[in-house]
């Protein structure tokens, strides 16, 4: 049976999603709980590439196995395997033309910023900070400039390997509540480094150093260069992984 498992994960403790020789990764670590569990060797595939410091809500990860858990209990056995920062939320059977990549209809990510005088430490491994403050009523205005089907070149960092860098974004949000902004995005899907680079690019907007209808031009400029910073992984959280044709 293919079996596709929703995965949430604290991002601090791991070298991101994928695994790697010599590093601890969240793929790594699962598949060493599903080996004990099954015993024998288990190879997950992800629906995205989270990088180190980046956190979870909604990671997809699929495997076949002979299956003789019950569905339902499933996520249990797994947990019993894992870290605390690593938590298995759901199971599902899936057919065997389901891909965790290729399936996907959308994706939506967080990216949240302390924005004070002083830094909340026990938020820092779930945050960037700045202590500028930010005009959030130019960076909601800048939002629309993205809503669409771009070429987003000059929002993806360099050692991509995407044959295209064509997405559509369908909804893209700014908002503050505390000391907390929060920017979230939902896309079909992301380019390397994107939200991080579309979270900067907003900043930059909050702080006057572009203007809300410029982002049209930098986005037809397809320029790494007139976009925005890439933002700190530690306040990025992939929320939610939204799939076609998931359980039978």
């Amino acid at each position: 049976m293919n079996i596709l498992l929703i995965v949430a994960y604290d991002g601090t403790n791991y070298y991101g999603w994928q695994r790697q020789s010599g590093f601890m990764t969240v793929q790594q670590r699962l598949e060493e709980a599903l080996s004990q569990l099954y015993k024998k060797e288990i190879i997950v595939r992800g629906s995205s590439r989270t990088d180190t410091g980046v956190h979870c809500m909604g990671q997809g990860a699929l495997y076949k196995v002979e299956q003789n858990i019950p569905i339902e209990r499933l996520p249990y056995a797994v947990n019993a395997f894992l870290p605390n920062d690593i938590v298995v939320n759901k199971a599902y059977i899936v057919g065997d033309d389901f891909h965790p990549q290729y399936s996907v209809i959308d994706k939506t990510y967080e990216y949240r910023i302390q924005n004070a005088d002083f830094r909340d430490p026990t938020l820092n491994n779930y945050t960037d900070f700045i202590h500028y403050r930010l005009d959030i009523e130019k960076m909601q205005q800048a939002c629309q400039y993205f809503i669409g089907e771009h070429d987003f070149k000059a929002f993806c960092a360099s050692g991509s390997d995407a044959k295209t860098t064509v997405r559509t974004i369908y909804e893209l949000s700014v908002e503050k509540e505390g000391r907390i902004i929060s920017i979230k995005v939902r896309g079909n899907g992301f380019l390397y480094n994107m939200v991080r680079i579309i979270a900067g690019t907003l900043v930059y907007v909050g702080l006057g150093k572009i203007k809300p209808e410029e982002i049209k031009d930098i986005i037809q400029s397809r320029d790494r260069a007139r976009a925005g910073k890439t933002l700190i992984p530690n306040g990025l959280t992939l929320l939610e992984v939204n799939y076609e044709k998931i359980g039978r």
